[in-house]
């Protein structure tokens, strides 16, 4: 990120001095040419004052803007020359359409005949490596709807990237150490590592069944998890980053961590006894003295500001808002102690520096996102750092504060968006093994298929708030959108009484026959809802997603009960029935077609059975289809696979 800053500053201050034209020609690594007139030199200026590292790295700016354009210029090349070594060549063309053109994602009022080239041209513009990540799953217990919630929460923002022409490397696993383990092992009857295996391949087979794309799924036992986090320890033992040291204070034996004052509060136990207890978890603690390892925490709370200087370094805002009034206050930025006796946790990576201390478990935990990319082998860097790592409000903590101070203390640069979510709850109680509400995602598919299950859960969360399962609530929703708005729309245009030739009329054909209001709100809905759904993924608004999607095939729904083209296909002899008929068919196929391509990252399996059955393409499953067909000028008559889909299966109240 400073390097990059440092480079754009560079380009200014060349700019600055050549403004006798009035455009600035540049050449970058990938052999672009970038024309800069004086209001883009303003942008840029304006940007590089936000910069969340400029303060840090302003005197290097100001010393390389008094330097001569010469050599300038050949710090420049010097630079790109290195960046050319490491990336794949790319050229990009830039056009220059008419101003009479329409492509909504590019530029307003754009013709048809621009929109095949913009579309490649978009995708390619957008294709770069994206790293996405869930949290790594502890295997103290079996996975619940909270660990499907962040896993299919990661998939959907990585299938939508991945629409977007972007490289997507998305990761997953199981955090396997720690007392707790060691616990829910020895309750089991089984040794520690057979019982990790178990519960892990649990959460392996929970990702398989919900379509969990990932790209690589990691446990914390594997021998290049342990050799990645001593490669990672020796770089902050270097950098004189760890050092020897007695810690005394409360340590919540429950959730493996100490706790300053702050974190605590005090209640009553079952006797009367005023004990301490984590405000987080409600978890015991204890006053603990011990000599450990410790991490020089404390040094890093001014590059921890600078990090979140940018409001998109933390989402949604309010936990943005939260970290960094910790940040600010100094809470949790004490010492942090990296080790235990590890005759206290034997179930833990020893200490590379001395065998009498384990590593504390998060340390060990956060490093599998490098471990995933291949760290310390150099190729991890083609995806560091990680664009979006998806996280429960419980670990903000540990992913905010720890896992970003580790990072740049190690000389990397930490993640570009944490993604924070909140937690479930049933029946609008907290999940707990003693009441009895775990909700097993297993047992919940079963009785509302995995799609369908994924679907009510993205539908219903919203990230700052905490969700609640109702399975009433459940069937309702899918009943309604899944089996009636989308299921019956699908049904009704291409069953045998209205659709036997299996039709999926041409929409630029057929786009403005039908001639009422429901057929200027369906054709305007159309029109506006990818770039409604392509804001609300942007800001991890899911919710929101599906709102537009259900609203705009709510207007397609009453489209065809106005026109009833049941009615229509008996007036075989009538010219114009007919093509209203057929005008009919393609306006509904054509909403169900968009509405399962913004769909897709939210329930990929049915949503690629509904392109199947319309006879889609691949290739044609890209953001960019998501406009109507009318702006595509190769569009062609389609026909559909069979007459008989059933998208979606009524659920029964149960």
């Amino acid at each position: 990120m400073a390097s990059a800053l440092l480079r754009n500053a560079t380009r200014v201050g060349l700019a600055t001095r050549s403004l006798r034209s009035n455009r600035v020609t540049a050449r970058t690594s990938d052999e672009r040419c970038i024309m800069t007139g004086r209001a883009r030199l303003e942008k840029v200026f304006e940007e590089l004052h936000t910069n969340p590292y400029y303060d840090k790295y302003a005197e290097k700016i100001a010393k390389l803007q008094r330097t001569s354009p010469e050599e300038f210029l050949q710090r420049i090349e010097q630079q790109e020359k290195k960046i050319r070594e490491k990336q794949v060549k790319r050229v990009i063309v830039n056009y220059q359409p008419s101003k009479s053109a329409t492509f909504p994602f590019l530029l307003k009022n754009i013709r048809s005949s621009w929109s095949q080239i913009i579309k490649r041209q978009y995708v390619k513009d957008l294709s770069q490596n994206k790293y996405i990540t869930t949290p790594i799953f502890y295997v103290n217990a079996g996975p619940h709807i909270g660990h499907l919630y962040s896993a299919v929460l990661a998939d959907a923002v990585a299938r939508y990237n991945n629409m977007l022409g972007h490289k997507i490397f998305f990761t997953t696993g199981t955090d396997e150490h720690g007392n707790k383990i060691k616990t829910a092992a020895a309750a089991a009857g089984l040794p520690n590592l057979e019982y990790c295996t178990q519960i892990s391949q649990q959460f392996k087979e929970m990702c398989d069944r919900f379509e969990v794309d990932y790209s690589r799924f990691i446990r914390t036992t594997e021998k290049r998890h342990c050799d990645a986090v001593y490669h990672f320890w020796k770089r902050l033992e270097e950098k004189g980053h760890i050092y020897l040291g007695k810690y005394s204070g409360w340590y919540c034996v429950s959730d493996e961590a100490f706790l300053s004052d702050a974190d605590l509060i005090e209640q009553k136990d079952s006797t009367g006894k005023i004990i301490k207890v984590s405000a987080e978890s409600g978890n015991t603690v204890e006053w603990t003295e011990e000599e450990n390892y410790k991490f020089r925490l404390s040094a890093f709370q001014d590059d921890l500001k600078y990090w979140l200087k940018d409001e998109n370094t933390v989402k949604p805002a309010l936990y943005h808002k939260t970290l960094s009034q910790w940040v600010e206050e100094g809470v949790c930025l004490q010492d942090l102690s990296i080790t235990r006796l590890r005759n206290k946790v034997p179930w833990a990576m020893p200490s590379p520096c001395d065998e009498s201390h384990s590593i504390y478990v998060w340390m060990d935990a956060l490093i599998n996102y490098l471990t995933v990319l291949g760290y310390p082998n150099e190729s991890y860097k083609e995806f560091w750092p990680p664009n979006i790592q998806v996280i429960g409000k419980d670990i903000l903590k540990f992913h905010g504060i720890y896992w970003p101070a580790f990072l740049i203390a190690a000389g990397l640069e930490p993640p570009k968006t944490l993604l924070c979510h909140a937690h479930w709850t049933v029946d609008h109680k907290k999940m707990s093994k003693s009441i009895g509400n775990v909700i097993s995602p297993f047992k919940a598919a079963n009785d509302y298929s995995e799609e369908g299950l994924r679907y009510f859960i993205l539908r219903e969360a919203v990230p700052q708030n905490d969700a609640n399962y109702s399975s009433k609530k459940i069937v309702n929703i899918l009943n309604s959108e899944l089996a009636d708005t989308l299921g019956n729309l699908v049904s009704r245009c291409a069953g045998k009484a209205v659709n036997p030739s299996k039709e999926f009329p041409d929409p630029a054909k057929y786009w403005n026959v039908l001639q009422s209001q429901v057929a200027d709100e369906t054709r305007e809905a159309l029109k506006s809802v990818g770039e409604k759904a392509r804001k609300s993924y942007e800001e991890y608004n899911l919710h929101h997603v599906v709102d537009a999607v259900i609203s705009m095939l709510h207007c397609a729904n009453k489209m065809v009960a106005y026109h009833e083209p049941w009615q229509l296909r008996k007036q075989v002899d009538d010219a114009n029935s007919i093509e209203e008929l057929k005008a009919v068919i393609s306006l509904a196929l054509e909403s169900s077609r968009i509405g399962a391509l913004i769909l897709y990252p939210i329930i990929p399996r049915l949503s690629s059975s509904l392109l199947d059955f319309l006879n889609i393409p691949k290739e044609n499953r890209m953001w960019t289809d998501t406009v109507p067909e009318v702006f595509n000028s190769s569009t062609k008559e389609r026909r559909i696979e069979h007459n008989n889909l059933i998208l979606f299966k009524k659920i029964r109240s149960q």
